[in-house]
C-alpha cells in the first residue's frame, strides 16, 4: 500500500489523513470546497506544530508529513489510491453517494472503507459494484492519540480486503479490534448505554453532573466522566447513534433519554457548540 485517500477533512478525516501521512503514505484528503479543506489542513498543521513545540514531533518529521499530504476538492484525484477511507457526515444517503462515486473512479483492487460509528457496512457496500472490497475502519477521536481502530467486516468483505485494511491499521501503529457488522460494533455497543444511563441519572435528580462524573473518574478510574465525555463526543452524535441502535435492537438501554433529545434540539451539542452539560463559552 502506497497511496491512501480520505474523503472528508473534518475532525475525524483530518486525523485519519494525518496519521496516514505520518506512517509514510502519500495521502490525498478531499473536502467539498477550498475553505473547508484549508481549515482541515490547518488543523493538521497546528497539531504537528504543537507537537514540535512540546518536543514530541521533530520539525523534520512534521515537514515530511505535510509533504505527503495532498488536498483536493475532487474525488477524481483518488484514482491512484490503494485504500480510500470515507469520513463524511453520519448519514447513510451521504455515505452511499460517496461510495457510488468512488466505485466508478478507483481501480478494482482499491479497498473502500467507511469510518462510520454505527451504520451498516453491508448496506453501504450494496451501492458498490465490488462489495467484496468494502469494509469499516472506525477510528476514535482524537485520531492521532487514540490507539484503537475497529475493523468491521461486512457480509461480502473478502479476505484480501480485510487483510489489507488490517495491515494498514498495524502500519499506523494502532491496535485493531475486529467486529461483525452490527450497529455500534464493539465499543459503542458497550459505551452508548453507559452514557445514556448517566443522562438518565442526572435527569432524575439522583446526583449533580459533577458528582456523576467524579464518581466514575475516582470510583472506576475512568479518565473522564460520562457527561464530560458526552460533551467531548457531541450530544448530537451520541443521540444519532442511540437512535440507530434502538431502531435495530428495540432494547430500552439504547433509547435516548428525553433530556438528551431536548438538549440536541436546543443546540447544546457539547464542546463544539460551546455548551452541553457544561459551559465552554469561555474556553
Amino acid at each position: 500500500m502506497k497511496t491512501v485517500g480520505v474523503v472528508g477533512c473534518g475532525l475525524m478525516g483530518s486525523g485519519i489523513a494525518q496519521v496516514s501521512a505520518m506512517a509514510g503514505l502519500t495521502t490525498w484528503v478531499r473536502e467539498v470546497d477550498q475553505p473547508t479543506l484549508d481549515k482541515g489542513l490547518g488543523r493538521i498543521r497546528k497539531f504537528l506544530d504543537d507537537g514540535v513545540a512540546k518536543g514530541k514531533v521533530t520539525a523534520e518529521s512534521r515537514d515530511e508529513t505535510l509533504g505527503r499530504l495532498k488536498g483536493t476538492t475532487e474525488l477524481q484525484d483518488f484514482a491512484t489510491c490503494d485504500l480510500v477511507i470515507e469520513a463524511v457526515v453520519e448519514s447513510m444517503d451521504a455515505k452511499r453517494q460517496v461510495f457510488s462515486t468512488l466505485d466508478r473512479i478507483v481501480p478494482a483492487s482499491t479497498v473502500l472503507a467507511s469510518n462510520t460509528s454505527s451504520l451498516s457496512i453491508t448496506e453501504i457496500a450494496s451501492t458498490a459494484s465490488r462489495p467484496e472490497r468494502v469494509l469499516g475502519l472506525h477510528f476514535f477521536n482524537p485520531v492521532p492519540l487514540m490507539k484503537l481502530v475497529e475493523v468491521i467486516r461486512a457480509l461480502p468483505t473478502s479476505d484480501a480486503a480485510f487483510d489489507a485494511a488490517r495491515g494498514f491499521v498495524e502500519r499506523l501503529g494502532k491496535t485493531a479490534v475486529v467486529a461483525k457488522d452490527t450497529p455500534g460494533f464493539v465499543v459503542n455497543r458497550l459505551l452508548v448505554p453507559y452514557l445514556l444511563d448517566a443522562v438518565r441519572i442526572y435527569e432524575s435528580g439522583v446526583a449533580s453532573k459533577e458528582d456523576i462524573d467524579n464518581g466514575m473518574k475516582l470510583g472506576c478510574g475512568y479518565p473522564m466522566g460520562p457527561l464530560t465525555l458526552l460533551d467531548f463526543v457531541g450530544l448530537d452524535t451520541t443521540y444519532s447513534i442511540a437512535n440507530i441502535m434502538f431502531e435495530e435492537f428495540k432494547l430500552p438501554q439504547y433509547a435516548a433519554p428525553p433530556l438528551l433529545k431536548r438538549m440536541v434540539l436546543a443546540g447544546y451539542l457539547g464542546r463544539k457548540s460551546g455548551r452541553g452539560f457544561y459551559d465552554y463559552s469561555m474556553t
